[in-house]
């Protein structure tokens, strides 16, 4: 999804809230959809996932709001030491990073094992990471995306840990956000500068929060997957998704695959039209409904 959009569908679920929204959108080790609504004078906040590695995975952290001229320098920064990490220098780049009052470095997901390494390593991992460089992080990640059981126990992390938790979500589709946070913040400096300084984080879950997980995960793929004749040069996934040769040459699977996708991969997409049909989708939810404590609000 453009960042623009991306935007619109953010601000307007809370806007419906009657609410005035503050959004920052992260792509994952890319600035390019902050600084792409920046271009088009909107007002949100130059942000980036970053994907930093550790001795046997990974974690990813949220950096918002960015300084707009800096943000490239820092990006080139993040990519260098990711390319030759050393722990030591991790921790001025964090340092730095706190250095700057209206950023907010964010913990993201904490409990989701992406590298493979077992729910018992994973939070030793992230116990391990907090515990070493809290005086430069401020906040967990309440993800709009995880199980509840989940982000319940990032809360006794962040807890343990002395930081408050705010919300955050991998969107990927054409969902909107999950979760989102209340405050009295104009801007999102002010907004950060108040979680830095200790005052209370308010998450708010929102109703999709309780649909079945594996029908939201499934639905986002379907997002994925889809059509969109409305955007020239984007309609098929395969317009989206992109290849770099031996040559350094990003190219897409439609120009690849000249049109004519694989049959594996051409039934695998087929399969997935079946979500187009609203009774199919209400079907998943009642077949994949889980019994699990959910937030109150």
């Amino acid at each position: 999804m453009p960042a623009a959009d991306a935007y619109r569908l953010e601000a307007e679920q809370i806007r419906a809230l009657g609410l005035d929204p503050i959004v920052s959108l992260t792509d994952h080790d890319s600035i390019d959809a902050g600084r792409e609504l920046q271009l088009l004078a909107i007002d949100a906040p130059v942000s980036v996932e970053w994907t930093v590695p550790s001795t046997n995975s990974f974690q990813h952290l949220g950096i918002h709001n960015l300084p707009v001229d800096d943000a490239p320098d820092w990006m080139r920064l993040f990519a260098f030491w990711t390319a030759r990490p050393r722990i030591g220098i991790l921790r001025d780049i964090l340092a730095g990073i706190h250095a700057m009052p209206g950023v907010l470095t964010v913990v993201n997901h904490p409990l989701w094992d992406e590298g493979g390494i077992g729910p018992e390593g994973q939070l030793a991992m992230i116990r391990e990471f907090i515990d070493a460089r809290r005086e430069f992080l401020h906040a967990a990640e309440l993800n709009g995306l995880r199980p509840w059981r989940e982000n319940k126990v990032v809360m006794d992390i962040a807890a343990a840990a002395g930081l408050p938790a705010v919300s955050g979500g991998d969107r990927h589709g054409c969902e909107a956000n999950a979760n989102v946070n209340l405050t009295n913040a104009r801007t999102f400096a002010e907004f950060a500068a108040g979680i830095r300084n200790g005052e209370p984080s308010h998450v708010l879950f929102l109703p999709q929060y309780r649909e079945p997980l594996k029908v939201r995960c499934a639905e986002a793929i379907w997002d994925a997957l889809r059509d969109y004749p409305e955007r020239p040069g984007r309609e098929l996934w395969s317009d989206r998704i992109y290849f770099q040769d031996d040559d350094a040459r990003a190219r897409t699977l439609t120009a690849i695959w000249k049109g004519s996708w694989p049959g594996i991969v051409r039934n695998f997409a087929g399969s997935l039209r079946v979500f187009q049909h609203q009774s199919v989708r209400n079907a998943l939810r009642f077949a994949f409904a889980e019994r699990q404590e959910e937030p109150a609000g």
